[in-house]
């Protein structure tokens, strides 16, 4: 069985995503995410405003055990990813695991 990161990194190739808070928050308010990720550094007020509004939206939100730079390197960018909407899953199945 693959690993989250393994599905993290399937779905960044393969299916579509937004990466960046006010992306994010921006996506979320749309109601357009199936999944939001925030890394285990997220800044604490992004990270509550994120739970707050994906609770509304009724939108799985999961936090991993990587940093933003190790989430960053799992999405194959060279700087930090704090946090990560999921839109389209693609070839993944990160949405069957999460729930």
């Amino acid at each position: 069985m693959k690993g989250l990161t393994e599905r993290i990194s399937s779905t960044v190739k393969t299916g579509k995503v937004v990466r960046g808070s006010k992306k994010v928050i921006y996506a979320l308010l749309m109601g357009n995410p199936k999944l939001i990720i925030l890394s285990e550094n997220c800044a604490r007020e992004i990270k509550d405003r994120i739970k707050y509004y994906s609770k509304l939206s009724d939108i799985p939100c999961k936090t991993v055990s990587e940093t933003s730079l190790e989430l960053g390197s799992i999405c194959g960018r060279p700087f930090p990813i704090s946090t990560l909407a999921v839109i389209d899953q693609g070839d993944s199945d990160i949405l069957a695991v999460v729930k």
